[in-house]
């Protein structure tokens, strides 16, 4: 990661983090989601921060983790990806401020799961949702980001995404109820402040409350998922699509 990969800005009652990748479509790399885990931890220390904001560079929210990071995968290594990834993500959950995250682009594969763990997320209708895993990797994701994208969209549209493999734009992902908001580019900034500066005046404790209690009833008495993140990570099939991806060819899925 080059400092410049991931900005931080701390203005009043805001923070705000951008991934700054824009030349890799803002793809994650394992640094970067650390960074993203220390973002929260400096949100936490700042007692004068009400908001928390998530964007990306270049016109695309998050391209999901960057391919080359799974070169040479097996099934531990699955395993020790989805924990750490998980990891992060259920740091940004668990951060005390309201989260909103700017989606303007595509947010696909990890960038989809960071999203759905904001709290909100505006969008413009530029925005583009996607976890076509089943077309590209033939990975899949841990139960908890399951369990995320199910309480926001259901078991249906959850299940559509990942069999179909396609994307669902901003118009869509707002009845759907995966976007908070759909505003056009050229008020997207007026609306952000207002919004933050809205979430800032209300009450933080009874915001936290209502988190953290949705969240625990989310992951109350989750089942494991170690066999299906080892079935999948230690694949031939997730070579053959980590291989495919990276040389710009349409997988040979085997089912093995």
């Amino acid at each position: 990661m080059t400092p410049a990969d991931v900005l931080t800005e701390f203005t009043g009652a805001v923070a705000t983090l951008t991934v700054n990748r824009p030349a890799a479509r803002n793809a994650m790399t394992m640094p970067m989601y650390a960074a993203l885990a220390e973002f929260c931890e400096r949100v936490d220390d700042h007692q004068d921060v009400r908001v928390a904001v998530l964007r990306g560079a270049g016109g695309t929210f998050v391209a999901g983790t960057d391919i080359n990071h799974f070169r040479g995968f097996t099934a531990e290594d699955g395993l020790a990806y989805e924990r750490t990834v998980e990891g992060v993500l259920d740091r940004l959950q668990r951060i005390r401020v309201p989260t909103v995250a700017v989606v303007d682009g595509y947010a696909t594969g990890g960038g989809l799961s960071i999203a759905a763990a904001c709290d909100l997320r505006l969008c413009t209708p530029r925005a583009r949702f996607g976890l076509p895993i089943a077309r590209t990797l033939g990975n899949c994701v841990s139960m908890p980001t399951y369990a995320r994208l199910a309480g926001l969209i259901g078991a249906a549209n959850t299940l559509r995404l990942v069999h179909l493999a396609d994307f669902v734009d901003a118009e869509q992902a707002l009845a759907s109820g995966l976007a908070t908001e759909v505003v056009a580019e050229q008020d997207l900034e007026e609306r952000l402040a207002a919004l933050c500066e809205r979430l800032a005046g209300h009450a933080p404790l009874t915001m936290l409350a209502t988190r953290t209690a949705l969240r625990r009833l989310r992951e109350h008495d989750l089942p494991p998922d170690e066999d299906l993140v080892a079935m999948c990570y230690g694949s031939e099939d997730f070579a053959e699509g980590v291989t495919a991806f990276l040389d710009k060819r349409p997988p040979r899925w085997h089912g093995r």
